[in-house]
């Protein structure tokens, strides 16, 4: 029987990486791709000297043309796909009218625009294989608007909107598709990052904590159907109090987490 397989975007550091390196430790043929070559040589050569598998690629997630490549490439190694994790993202943080339009239209291409062209490019490959499962990296910042994180949080809301509908529409074809929902990690993308809800909640996860969840996530179904997997204790917390306060109640306390 061929290896069960992974296909990773945002790969070269964070969560990726550490995704990566989880998935290789269990036996799976990891893809891992992103634009950062020097990264994904390192993540190869540490997969391969703990005697793992991995096929590496530079994987712009807002190319079409490099998601079709890429995925026949990988496809090719086993003729699977049993997984493919959406991570690469991109975070800028400020006030909205401070940043950009440049960087908002940027923060929407990759967040979500990459999670959308990837994620349809690879059903051919996800529908041919029993049990596949996608897996899209949303945040804690969608559970309610985030000052100074607008763009960022507005996508993640689109991606968990997104993945509702996809695991609805696509059970018939036997995918699941599921949403992990991380705080603050403590990965570079949120160096130097100082905004009022970092400041008072802190970063208290690490990209292996996200990459456990995942592993947690996509390993042990339950009887009932799960689409949204909180990562941390913190996110657990304020997705509860979204449910089921009042929403003057959830207003009150993200103005006070975000120090607005």
């Amino acid at each position: 029987m061929s290896r069960p397989t992974v296909f990773i975007t945002g790969a070269a550091a964070g969560i990726g990486r550490a995704t990566a390196l989880l998935f290789a430790a269990q036996g799976y043929h990891v893809g891992a791709y992103d634009i950062d070559e020097v990264g994904l040589t390192r993540l190869a050569a540490d997969i391969h000297a703990a005697d793992g598998s991995v096929r590496t690629g530079v994987l712009d997630v807002t190319n079409n043309t490099h998601w079709v490549e890429r995925l026949a490439e990988f496809n090719g190694d086993e003729n699977r796909l049993d997984i493919l994790v959406n991570n690469a993202g991109v975070l800028r943080a400020g006030p909205f009218e401070s940043i950009d339009l440049a960087a908002h239209q940027t923060i929407i291409d990759v967040n979500l625009g990459g999670v959308i062209a990837g994620t349809h490019a690879a059903f051919s490959y996800l529908r041919d294989t029993p049990g596949a499962q996608v897996v899209n990296l949303c945040s804690a910042s969608a559970i309610y608007g985030q000052p100074e994180l607008a763009s960022y949080g507005a996508t993640k809301s689109a991606v968990k909107n997104l993945t509702e509908a996809l695991d609805l529409e696509w059970e018939h074809h036997d995918i699941r598709v599921i949403a992990v929902w991380p705080l603050f990690v403590a990965t570079a993308m949120v160096d130097g990052v100082e905004t009022g809800s970092t400041k008072s909640l802190g970063v208290r996860l690490t990209a292996e904590d996200v990459a456990q969840g995942i592993w947690d996530a996509t390993s042990k179904r339950g009887r009932l159907p799960r689409v949204h997997y909180e990562i941390g204790a913190q996110a657990k917390v304020l997705a509860a109090a979204a449910k089921y306060a009042p929403n003057w109640a959830v207003r009150t306390a993200n103005k006070y987490f975000s120090g607005s």
